[in-house]
Parts: structure tokens; C-alpha cells; sequence
């Protein structure tokens, strides 16, 4: 297969140029020096000798990935995840959130996936739609504060990347538009819906909707810290038995000389991805931008280039043409939804990963794999509750995957709680770092100081200071026993069985991290990350005898 490959304009604010060792020069050794000596230092802290030069190294093959995007959705609609209800004080809702957030901290995740536009309405003062009804039963309704810009913040508190989930098209869970805000775009805009097995959607033919629908998401870019903007698997909507959908009069009008249908609608999605991915790395080159498409794209009975399955095609069944996206370079990463067990005949999880693998290879195009969590519990397959471990342990042969993404976070609590400690146990034992999306440019920062480090029955403070000008998105700490040999500390920051884990920086300030408390002389280090997850060198040594 021919892949496309894309790459950012290096003129954008988000690149900047790497520094290395040398021109960091003689100014950043004195003024480490300086910090090294400062007298706040703690007592009990010991400052040894900065590293020598890097050498090559490999890490044993028994260690985890170091880098691996460990995510859960947190989905709105029907209040699945959070709000739990509708209707809830400003704070209920933000207890329920942090307490989700908690959990996936607790768990080793490292980002969270967030419904805010579930059925064309926001989860933030949109000037283009309404309040969302699930935040307060009423759509339209203020709910009193700004759940977005809350949402975000306490993500980034906690070091969580934080994607914004829309939905492009779906407008109603019901089919009556006058249940929809007065001044709702469907209610002023009769011609832009129609109504499907009694839903209300937009008209992805349409191409004012298009333009609409990315305008109403783009606002939620411009104006919020966003690491991600995700779309799940809806834009024409699944097929109803015995129903077709009426967009005929749409195709006559606008279908510009297509024969076929199908591939006028394939073509209207392949549009909207691909604006919407221009949008996103227009206003911000940093932001990510990702698909979570249904797992089949094509079985191999209808396409040579497909899977060695016999389930629903999204090609032809909701007119999503995934692998095309990928091979155009339309998205940063894909994230299938491969909801089945190893082993099923007709989508045997153990035969798709390896398909999606083969789609993004050579490609720039990063894969994250949809997990199941909410079927665990069910018969069969799904009544072991370490299937998902079993998932992730197949993952491991396969070095294409870059992640994993967990539907949803009350299965994690609830059904799968069982499942998702065999994960944790099995494979999150220890934190992970976000991969590189190195086309999206950015740069290492320059090594931390650690300025001082505190013994307590707690555990270890750790006063971390950026370098002079810099101002890291976060650190990553390192924790390593006794004093190791000079020239080893390299390959040991390889291995993430020495990561601690991270602390989103104060900007220009100093942040302390907590190490946990134990027994016997520990050496520190910590790393600098910028917001797509470039690191730096480790940074001086801080001994606790």
C-alpha cells in the first residue's frame, strides 16, 4: 500500500529549535553550578557530579514500553460517565470529574478522552449551540460555570493529556425538533437535518453543514489548552433495518456528478476529516487530531486490502473510508474500535491488530487500540477477567501500537474493575510517557535542576527548577538505589521500571514532586518534557544517603 506522509511547516509557533549540550555552553554549567550550591538545599540531600556524555545502551527485553498513550473515553451522552446525571450542582459535577480523574491516575492512565459535544450542544458558552442537555436535563440551560475550561484544568493538573471528543453529526437521541433549544442551528436550519431511526443528524451532504459543524468544534480549539481533538465512529449514521436514508434530494443537488451513492457519502466524511484536520493544525500545529472508527474498515471477501474477517464493514455500512485516512495523512493517530475477544471468528482481535499495524506502517500515523472495557463481565470470552490483560500482552509483540483507549471510565469502576487490575498489576505497574508525534515539531527543553530534596516520613520532596528561560510543560523523575556507576544513568532513564512519574511544571517556577517513601540511600533525577512529550537529558543527580 502507498502511504502519504505528512510533515508540519517549521515556521509555526509550536517548533522551536532543539538545543544541544554544547551550545548550551559555559553559562548553563555556571548557573547549574550555582543551583547546585544554593543554600536552601536540604541538609540531608547529597549533590554529586553531573553525568558524562551519553553512551549507547539497551534496555533488557523484561521492560515495559516506555512511552505508550494509556487513555480512557469519559463519555456524555445519556450521561454515561460524567455528568452521571443530569442536572447536578457545578459541585457535584466537578467532584464527580476529579474523582474519575483520581481513578485513572490510580490506574497508571496518562490521558482522558472527554465528551463535550455529545448531540450538537457544548459542554462550553459555544456562541454557535446551545448548552448541552446533559449537563443540566435542559438544553440550553447555563449550568453555572465552565465545564470545559474546568475539565482541562484539572486534567492538566494532573499531567493527564486531555483530547476534546465531538461528535460531528448526531443532533438529537430523538427525532422531534421541537424538543431541541428555540435557537438551536437544526430548528433555524430545517433543511441541514434529517431524521433516521428516530435520531436527528445532520446532513454530512450539505455543504454548509460541513462548514458549520467545523466552525462549532473549532471554537472549543481556539479557545481552550486542547492536547487532542477526537471524532469517535458516527457520521452517517448506522444503517436501520428497512430504513434508507433520506438524503436523495441531497445527492441530486450536490452529488456533482457521482454515479454511485456510497461513494459520495465516503467522499463527504473524507472531506470533513480532512478539513477538520487542516483547522485544527492551522490555529494550533500542537494539538493532536484522531479518529476512533469502527474496527472493521473492509473484510478481505470484499477488498483484497482487507481483514480476515466476516463483520460489519464500515466502508460500506456508515461510509467510512478509515484506512484512507491514514494513508492520506489526515489524522495524527487512529483508534480503532476493536471490541472483540482473541479468538472470535468472524473479528478476531488477534487478526485486526496486526491489519491496523500493516495499515500505519510507513506512515506518520500513530495507532491506539480501542479496548472493550464495558463488555467484561459478559459470557464467553469476556467472563476471564484477564482478557483485556491477554489484549495487551498480544500488543507487546506488536511494536505498531502506540496505546491503548478504555470504553469507559464508569466500566473501569464498576464491571471491569476486576479486568483493569489485572491491567494495572500486569502492565501498568509502572508510568508510561505519551509518544512523540515528532511531525508535529516542538523540542526538548533544557535539563532540570533538582535544587533540593527533603526525607520525611511521606516520602521524598523533590524541588525541581527549569534551566534559565525555559518553561517545561512537565518533569518525569527517576529514582535509582544507591549511587549508580558513572555512565550507567542514560540507559537507566530508558527503562521506565526507574520512573516514578510526573508533575506538570509552574511555568518558570520551581515544582515539588513527591517521592514515595522507602528504605535505604536512593539517588534522584529528573527530566524536562515540552507539551508533546520531547525529553531532555537527565538533569544533576540529588543523593539521599
Amino acid at each position: 500500500m502507498a502511504h502519504a506522509r505528512r510533515t508540519r511547516p517549521a515556521s509555526r509557533g509550536a517548533v522551536r529549535i532543539p538545543r544541544t549540550t554544547a551550545c548550551r555552553g559555559a553559562l548553563a554549567a555556571a548557573v547549574a553550578l550555582c543551583l547546585l550550591h544554593t543554600p536552601h538545599a536540604a541538609a540531608s540531600a547529597v549533590a554529586i557530579p553531573e553525568e558524562p556524555a551519553p553512551r549507547p545502551c539497551r534496555v533488557d527485553d523484561q521492560a515495559p514500553p516506555k512511552r505508550q498513550l494509556r487513555a480512557e473515553w469519559i463519555a456524555g451522552v445519556h450521561n454515561i460517565d460524567w455528568p452521571s446525571e443530569p442536572g447536578l450542582s457545578p459541585a457535584q459535577q466537578r467532584a464527580e470529574l476529579t474523582e474519575l480523574y483520581d481513578q485513572a491516575r490510580d490506574d497508571g492512565l496518562n490521558a482522558v478522552f472527554v465528551q463535550i459535544r455529545p448531540t450538537a450542544d457544548a459542554f462550553w458558552p459555544s456562541p454557535h449551540e446551545p448548552w448541552s442537555e446533559w449537563l443540566t436535563g435542559e438544553q440550553g440551560r447555563d449550568p453555572g460555570y465552565d465545564p470545559l475550561a474546568f475539565a482541562v484544568a484539572e486534567a492538566h493538573e494532573r499531567n493527564l493529556e486531555f483530547h476534546g471528543w465531538f461528535n460531528p453529526y448526531r443532533v438529537a437521541m430523538h427525532d422531534d425538533p421541537s424538543r431541541l433549544a428555540a435557537d438551536h442551528p437544526a430548528r433555524l436550519h430545517p433543511d441541514w437535518v434529517f431524521d433516521y431511526g428516530g435520531r436527528l443528524y445532520y446532513d454530512p451532504g450539505v455543504p454548509e453543514v460541513r462548514a458549520f459543524v467545523i466552525e462549532a468544534m473549532m471554537d472549543a480549539v481556539e479557545n481552550y489548552d486542547l492536547d487532542g481533538v477526537h471524532f469517535d465512529d458516527y457520521f452517517y449514521p448506522y444503517p436501520v433495518a428497512g430504513q434508507e436514508i433520506p438524503d436523495q434530494d441531497t445527492f441530486a443537488e450536490y452529488g456533482g456528478g457521482t454515479d454511485d451513492i456510497g461513494d459520495w457519502r465516503r467522499r463527504n466524511v473524507d472531506r470533513l476529516v480532512q478539513e477538520m484536520d487542516e483547522a485544527v493544525h492551522d490555529a494550533k500545529p500542537h494539538v493532536k487530531f484522531g479518529v476512533s472508527p469502527f474496527g472493521i474498515w473492509r473484510n478481505a471477501d470484499s477488498d483484497p486490502a482487507g481483514s480476515d474477517t466476516s463483520g460489519f464493514e464500515s466502508y460500506d455500512g456508515i461510509y467510512a473510508d478509515s484506512r484512507r485516512w491514514v494513508s492520506q495523512g489526515w489524522v495524527d493517530y487512529i483508534n480503532p474500535q476493536v471490541y472483540w475477544e482473541i479468538g472470535l471468528p468472524v473479528a478476531d482481535y488477534a487478526v485486526l491488530v496486526p491489519w491496523w499495524e500493516d495499515v500505519v506502517a510507513d506512515t506518520d500515523v500513530q495507532l491506539y487500540v480501542g479496548q472493550a472495557a464495558y463488555k467484561a463481565g459478559n459470557d464467553g470470552a469476556w467472563s476471564d477477567p484477564s482478557e483485556l490483560a491477554r489484549h495487551l500482552e498480544f500488543n507487546r509483540d506488536h511494536p505498531g501500537v502506540d496505546g491503548d483507549v478504555y470504553f469507559s471510565a464508569t466500566s473501569l469502576r464498576t464491571n471491569a474493575r476486576r479486568a483493569m487490575d489485572a491491567v494495572v498489576a500486569e502492565h501498568y505497574a509502572h508510568p508510561a510517557l505519551i509518544p512523540v508525534k515528532a511531525d508535529l515539531g516542538g523540542a526538548a527543553p533544557a535539563a532540570p535542576v533538582v535544587s533540593r530534596a527533603e526525607r520525611g516520613e511521606d516520602g521524598t520532596r523533590l524541588t525541581i527548577r527549569p534551566r534559565p528561560g525555559e518553561e517545561p510543560a512537565y518533569y518525569a523523575v527517576y529514582a535509582m538505589e544507591g549511587r549508580p556507576e558513572p555512565g550507567s544513568v542514560p540507559c537507566r532513564i530508558d527503562d521506565p521500571r526507574h520512573l516514578l512519574g510526573t508533575v506538570r511544571a509552574d511555568g518558570d517556577r520551581p515544582t515539588v514532586f513527591t517521592a514515595p517513601a522507602r528504605e535505604g540511600a536512593w539517588t534522584y533525577y529528573a527530566t524536562a518534557l515540552d507539551r508533546l512529550h520531547h525529553e531532555s537529558p537527565p538533569g544533576n543527580p540529588r543523593h539521599t544517603p
